[in-house]
């Protein structure tokens, strides 16, 4: 394609925005910068050689963590350590994910099925998953929602050494829901 003046125009294929690459050291354009210590303290504003020979002395980097402010404001730090630290918190917020296991039971369901269902639930909570209860009614077995919340309780009682309570029975349709979370140890 061209865009009328003849010269061809490649389309990037990736398709995400980018994002602007911070900028340290000799990248830093600006002639002057405001300039902030490592412990955080404001030096002023000083030419961008004085800043490299401050950060030489110091060995660290300067790096420009305002470009849109006039001056820009740079900061001395240890550019290596600091990516390092950041994709650490990075990796460590995805971690945090925590899966929803869900078991599903039927109002009128027979002991031994319960029992199995119940030590189900019972091993994924000891593994630390937040469990999701959920008593579907077919037909008009939703006319009785108290048979749905006393197999709740039931349930809540059979597991109440290792679970509690995050979400009380609540009707949703043509469900009853309840979510249960692992016990805290003392």
């Amino acid at each position: 394609m061209d865009g009328g003046n003849g010269i061809a125009r490649r389309r990037s294929h990736n398709s995400r925005a980018r994002v602007p690459e911070t900028r340290i050291n000799r990248r830093i354009n600006a002639k002057e910068v405001r300039l902030i210590d490592v412990e955080g303290e404001q030096l002023g504003i000083v030419s961008i050689e004085d800043a490299l020979r401050i950060s030489e002395e110091k060995g660290v980097d300067v790096v420009e963590v305002a470009s849109n402010a006039t001056p820009p404001v740079c900061r001395l730090m240890d550019y290596g350590k600091f990516k390092y630290e950041l994709k650490k918190q990075r990796s460590a917020k995805r971690q945090k994910d925590q899966t929803i296991k869900e078991i599903k039971f039927r109002p009128n369901i027979g002991e031994h099925d319960l029992e199995v269902k119940v030590n189900r639930m019972r091993s994924f909570l000891e593994a630390g998953h937040k469990t999701r209860m959920r008593i579907f009614f077919r037909g008009r077995e939703i006319v009785h929602p108290e048979l749905g919340r006393e197999l709740a309780n039931d349930v809540r009682e059979k597991l109440s050494d290792v679970a509690s309570v995050d979400m009380e029975p609540k009707i949703e349709g043509k469900n009853l829901i309840m979510i249960l979370v692992p016990a805290k140890k003392q």
